[in-house]
C-alpha cells in the first residue's frame, strides 16, 4: 500500500509561500463560479479513442434542445476537440481573472484549451527540467482548478465536463467540486476498453463520485447505403461494466461516418434515449 501524501492543511510549520491561502481562495472562487449551475456531470473513460468527447458534444446538443442554458468544459488538455465538434470559436472574452466562454452550436457555452492555443500548436508545459513526470500531474490539476475558478458560466441548467482518459483528473474534480452530480462512463465494446474503463470507474467510486451509468459508443456500424447496423468490435464491455458496478447501460451509439453532426441534427433517437435516462437518474 502506497503512503498517502499529506494535504495542504495537514502540513505543519509556517507557510511563507501562502500556498494554502491561495488554494483555499481559488476553491472559494470555484464555488462562486458554479453557484448558479444546477447540475455538473463529468464524462469519463479509461482510455483514449472511445469517442468520449464525441459523446459529450452530442449529449450537450441534445440537452440544448430541452434546456436553455448548457455549458461544456473541455478538460482534456492534451487532445481538446469539443470546441470544434460544437463549432465554438474564439476569441474568448477576458476581464481580470474572469473569462467568458465561447458560444457554440445551439447557444452551448464552451471553454477549451483548444480556444487558447494557436492552430495546430500542442500544449507545452513549463515545468522544472528535473523530474518532469512528478510535476506534470500537479500542473494539470492546477489548470483544471484555474478553468473552474476563472470561467464565468453564469446560470446553467447543465455543465458537462469532458475529462481526459484515466482516473487522476476525476479525483481532482471530485475534490474541487464536492457537489458533482455524477459521472457517465464511455466505452467501446472491446475487452481492452472494458479493462481500462473499469479501472477508471473504480477510482471514481473510491473518490466518492456517483457513477450514473455506462454509454457504449461505436457499438455497431451504421451502413450509409442500406441503413443496416453491423458489429464493429468484438465484446460486450457496456453490459459487463454495468454488471460489475451495479449500474444501467444508458444507451448505445452506432459509429456514424457522417460524424457528430448526425446526432446534433434531426437523427437523435439514440442520444435522446440516453438523455431521457440520465435526466431520470438526476431527478
Amino acid at each position: 500500500m502506497s503512503p498517502r501524501l499529506p494535504r495542504y492543511h495537514e502540513v505543519g510549520g509556517e507557510d511563507r509561500s501562502r500556498l494554502l491561502e491561495q488554494v483555499l481562495a481559488q476553491r472559494e472562487r470555484v464555488e462562486q463560479r458554479l453557484a448558479q449551475v444546477r447540475r455538473v456531470v463529468a464524462v469519463m473513460s479509461g482510455k483514449g479513442g472511445v469517442g468520449k468527447s464525441y459523446f459529450t458534444a452530442v449529449l450537450a446538443g441534445e440537452l440544448a434542445q430541452r434546456f436553455d442554458r448548457i455549458g461544456v468544459l473541455d478538460a482534456d488538455l492534451a487532445g481538446p476537440t469539443v470546441a470544434a465538434l460544437l463549432d465554438a470559436r474564439g476569441p474568448l472574452g477576458a476581464r481580470g481573472q474572469t473569462v467568458t466562454p465561447a458560444a457554440g452550436r445551439a447557444g452551448i457555452q464552451v471553454f477549451s484549451a483548444d480556444l487558447l492555443l494557436p492552430e495546430g500548436e500542442p500544449l507545452r508545459w513549463k515545468e522544472p527540467a528535473g523530474e518532469r513526470f512528478v510535476w506534470r500531474g500537479a500542473l494539470e490539476a492546477g489548470v483544471l482548478r484555474e478553468f473552474l475558478s476563472d470561467v464565468e458560466w453564469g446560470p446553467l441548467d447543465f455543465l458537462l465536463i469532458d475529462l481526459p482518459p484515466g482516473a487522476s483528473q476525476m479525483q481532482d474534480l471530485a475534490e474541487l467540486v464536492p457537489r458533482l452530480s455524477g459521472a457517465v462512463a464511455v466505452t467501446i465494446p472491446s475487452e481492452e476498453s472494458r479493462r481500462a474503463v473499469s479501472r477508471a470507474m473504480r477510482a471514481a467510486k473510491e473518490a466518492g463520485v456517483r457513477l450514473l451509468g455506462v454509454v457504449e459508443n461505436m457499438s455497431s456500424y451504421r451502413c450509409p447505403g442500406c441503413g443496416g447496423e453491423h458489429p464493429l468490435f468484438r465484446g460486450s464491455a457496456a453490459e459487463e461494466l454495468a454488471g460489475e458496478f451495479g449500474l444501467s447501460v444508458l444507451g448505445r451509439l452506432p459509429f456514424e461516418p457522417r460524424g457528430a453532426s448526425v446526432f446534433l441534427g434531426s437523427e437523435r433517437r439514440e442520444i435522446g434515449e440516453i438523455a431521457d435516462r440520465l435526466l431520470e437518474l438526476l431527478g
